[in-house]
């Protein structure tokens, strides 16, 4: 199976000197294409950092990043901001979408950004792969959380990208709509509608949403630490305990 990303001796500093700060420490992690993977780890394992750079928003000190065959660190910033736009997805906890535009509007974004007007059914397709067609004409303030969260899926979709990443996506949602949101997110790996989306790699800390996953990988000190395949919220509740145990 093809990997839709591949992480070779990643390692991220920050800072100089004495006040080095070593976030990820020669990590090597595939992501195969049409799997979800959750990241997990104890906190200041270095899950958001990998997930920054796996992404291609933040530059890694030295290794390297592949997504869909493609090498970022051979891009300058403007033609990696161009493969970002065009390849990847991301989903944050916070949803960040545009007060003032519709949810058409938000989802069309990324096109507009990258000077592309987009293709005729385009937005709608993404909302409807979210469950929002009606809503297309509403703003982010007459939609509630979880429909907030879908209209971030849909802009991450609508692209079409080789990889979603979607950092603690359910952390501003209560349980039942967190829960219909990794249902979707389940739904585009495992259905692939109109080959949109095939990938998912996110970082969580919660091992109920980690449990959505068809494995999960674990970092502790910013290093590989193991991985579960076919995880239950039991078997990683486990798994984090251990890690915590070792950090204490």
């Amino acid at each position: 199976m093809a990997d839709a990303v591949r992480l070779d001796a990643l390692t991220r500093t920050y800072g100089s000197g004495d006040g080095t700060v070593t976030a990820l420490r020669d990590v090597g992690l595939s992501f195969p294409k049409g799997t979800f993977t959750a990241v997990m780890g104890p906190s200041g394992s270095g899950k958001s950092t990998l997930l920054q750079c796996a992404a291609g928003l933040d530059r890694p000190t030295s290794g390297r990043v592949f997504i869909d065959g493609t090498d970022l660190s051979a891009l300058n910033e403007t033609r990696l901001t161009e493969f970002r736009r065009r390849s990847t997805g991301f989903v944050f906890q916070a949803f960040n979408l545009l007060p003032s535009l519709t949810a058409a509007q938000n989802v069309a974004l990324p096109l507009r950004l990258a000077g592309r007007r987009p293709e005729p059914g385009a937005v709608r397709r993404a909302l409807a792969q979210v469950g929002l067609e009606d809503r297309s004409g509403s703003r982010p303030g007459e939609l509630s959380g979880g429909q907030q969260q879908r209209v971030a899926v849909a802009r991450a979709l609508v692209t079409r990208p080789a990889v979603l990443f979607a950092d603690e996506p359910t952390g501003a949602l209560d349980l039942t709509t967190g829960r219909e949101l990794l249902a979707l997110l389940r739904e585009l790996v495992d259905s692939r509608v109109d080959d949109a989306i095939g990938t998912v790699v996110m970082v969580t800390h919660d091992p109920n949403v980690a449990a959505y996953a068809d494995r999960v990988l674990f970092l502790a000190d910013g290093r590989e630490a193991g991985e579960l395949v076919s995880p239950t919220p039991g078997t990683v509740a486990a798994r984090m305990t251990e890690l915590a145990a070792v950090a204490c």
